[in-house]
C-alpha cells in the first residue's frame, strides 16, 4: 500500500527501469563518483522536461547513495535488498526471461523449473511490487508511466490495483517467444506474466513480428488482449549525435591505432557486441574462419575486427561464452595469421571511442544475432561509415525489418551462408556498396530516440 506519509503526488510523466541515467562508485575516501549512462532511453527522455524516473541501486555505490539521500533531481533509486535484486534480475530476469524470449534454452536439460525457481520467482515479485509503490507514490492524478522491459512486466498490472487513474505503459525491448515456446514457462507463470502486462493500458514492442508474437501469446493463454492496446515503435539511430560524436579528437586517435592493426590496402569486417548468448559471436567468427580457409584470396587482404564486450559476467554461463569468443579468435589467428598479418583483431574492453572508430573503418558490419529485439549497431554503422559499409544481418535481429532490403541477409545458423556472405559483402562494387548504405542510414535513423519516447507518450494519452 502507498504510504499515507508519501510526499504529494507531483510527476506528470515516469518511466521506470532497472537501470537508471546515474550510477554511483564508493571511491576509497567515501566520497561517491556519479556516472551518466547513455544509450536510447537516456536520449528519448531527454525530450520532456517534467519527469520523474524510477530505477533500482545496482550496486554498493547506488546503494550508498540512497542511504545518504545523495541523489539527482528527477531520480527516484530505489534500495532493494541485494539478494532479492540478485534472484530478480539473475535468476528470473536474465537466466529465464531473457532465455525464454531468445529461445536460448538448451531443452533437453534446461530450464528446470523446481523449487529454487519459485523462491526466485518471489523475490521477482518482491522487485516488480516495490517498483509499484514506489510509482504509485510519485505519479500525479492521471500521469503517463511508462514501463520499461521484461526485469518490469509485472509493474503494470500492480500498478493499475495501487492508482488505477494512471495512464500505463509497457514496453519491451527484446523479442517475443512464440507461444510454444513461452510455454515452457510454469503455466500459472506465462499467465502472470501475460497479465501483469495487459495492467497497462497500451503494450508497445520494437517490431510488428515481435507483438504478433505477444498478440499470440495472449490469445492462446488468456483468449485475448483484453482492453489493453498493442503497439509497435522501431527505435532508431540518435544520427545528430553520432555524427558528431564520431568525429571527435579521440575517435580519430583510434582509428589510426586500428588503421596500423589492420595494415596498408586491407578490408575490414567489423562487428560490436556485448558477449551475450544471443550475439552469435562466436558463429560469426567460424563464419570468417570459413572464408579464410574456402576462399584463401582473402588470406592477408582482410582483417576481422571484433569487439566483444563482457557482459553478466557474474553468470557462469556468460564467462564461459566470453572465454569461448577468446579461444576461437586465438584459433583463426594461429591457424591463420603471418608475421605481418593478424587475421582477427579482438577487443573484449568496452571503449566507446573505438567502437566509433570501427564503425567509419568498416567495409563490412556483421550483425548475425540468433534474436535480437532490436540490434542499433545495424543501424549505426551506416549511419557514420565514412566510405559505406555493406551490412550481413541476420533475419533473426529486430532491424531487419527495416533495413532487410539493403542488407545481405543470412540465417544465424547457417555458418557457410554466412562465410558466402561475406565473400558477397567484401567483393560488393562500390558504387552499389554506397547507394545502399545511405538507404540504410536513411531507414535507420527514420524514428530517433526522442521521437520514439514521444510517439509511445502520445500514443498513451490518445486512449
Amino acid at each position: 500500500m502507498v504510504s499515507e506519509h508519501a510526499p504529494q503526488p507531483a510527476a506528470q510523466v515516469l518511466v521506470a527501469s532497472n537501470r537508471g541515467p546515474v550510477s554511483y562508485a564508493l571511491r576509497e575516501d567515501g566520497t561517491l563518483d556519479a556516472k551518466r549512462g547513455g544509450g536510447g532511453l537516456v536520449s528519448g527522455l531527454s525530450a520532456v522536461d517534467d519527469k520523474m524516473w524510477v530505477c533500482a541501486a545496482l550496486g554498493d555505490g547506488d546503494r550508498e547513495a540512497v542511504r545518504r539521500g545523495v541523489g539527482e533531481p528527477g531520480v527516484r533509486m530505489l534500495d532493494i535488498d541485494a539478494d532479492v535484486h540478485a534472484d530478480a534480475y539473475n535468476g528470473i530476469a536474465n537466466s529465464v526471461l531473457w532465455f525464454v524470449h531468445h529461445m536460448l534454452y538448451q531443452t533437453p536439460v534446461e530450464p528446470v523449473f523446481d523449487a529454487e525457481f519459485r523462491r526466485q520467482w518471489a523475490s521477482f515479485e518482491t522487485y516488480n511490487r516495490a517498483f509499484a509503490e514506489a510509482l504509485a507514490e510519485e505519479a500525479g492524478e492521471g500521469a503517463a508511466v511508462l514501463v520499461q522491459d521484461y526485469h518490469l512486466a509485472l509493474v503494470p498490472g500492480m500498478l493499475r490495483e495501487l492508482r488505477p487513474d494512471l495512464r500505463i505503459g509497457h514496453f519491451s525491448h527484446t523479442p517475443w517467444a512464440p507461444v510454444d515456446y513461452f510455454r515452457l514457462l510454469p503455466d500459472d507463470i506465462a499467465e502472470q506474466l501475460l497479465r501483469g502486462i495487459l495492467g497497462a493500458d497500451r503494450a508497445a514492442f520494437l517490431t510488428r513480428r515481435w507483438a504478433d508474437a505477444f498478440i499470440g501469446c495472449c490469445a492462446e493463454i488468456l483468449g485475448g488482449t483484453g482492453h489493453t492496446r498493442i503497439g509497435v515503435h522501431g527505435l532508431g539511430a540518435d544520427a545528430d549525435f553520432l555524427r558528431r560524436r564520431a568525429h571527435e579528437a579521440d575517435v580519430d586517435e583510434r582509428m589510426a591505432a586500428l588503421r596500423e592493426q589492420v595494415g596498408p590496402g586491407r578490408k575490414t569486417i567489423v562487428r560490436v557486441d556485448r558477449t551475450e548468448l544471443s550475439k552469435n559471436i562466436v558463429r560469426g567468427m567460424l563464419a570468417y574462419r570459413a572464408l579464410l580457409d574456402e576462399r584463401p584470396e582473402w588470406r592477408g587482404r582482410v582483417v576481422h575486427i571484433a569487439f566483444a564486450y563482457p557482459s553478466r559476467q557474474d553468470l557462469a554461463v556468460y564467462r564461459e561464452y566470453t572465454a569461448e569468443v577468446q579461444r576461437v579468435a586465438d584459433g583463426i589467428n594461429e591457424t591463420y595469421g603471418t608475421a605481418d598479418w593478424t587475421p582477427v583483431v579482438l577487443h573484449v574492453k568496452d571503449d566507446f571511442a573505438r567502437s566509433l572508430a570501427a564503425y567509419r573503418l568498416a567495409d563490412v558490419a556483421l550483425v548475425n544475432p540468433i534474436r535480437d529485439g532490436m540490434n542499433l549497431v545495424a543501424k549505426e554503422v551506416p549511419v557514420v561509415s565514412d566510405d559505406g559499409c555493406a551490412l550481413v544481418l541476420s533475419r533473426e535481429a529486430g532491424a531487419y525489418e527495416e533495413l532487410g532490403a539493403d542488407a545481405i541477409t543470412v540465417n544465424p545458423y547457417d555458418v557457410s551462408a554466412t562465410a558466402a556472405a561475406l565473400h558477397e559483402a567484401l567483393t560488393m562494387a562500390d558504387d552499389e556498396r554506397r547507394a545502399r548504405t545511405k538507404r540504410l542510414a536513411a531507414a535507420a535513423t527514420a524514428l530517433p530516440p526522442q521521437q520514439w519516447f514521444l510517439d509511445q507518450l502520445e500514443a498513451l494519452g490518445q486512449g
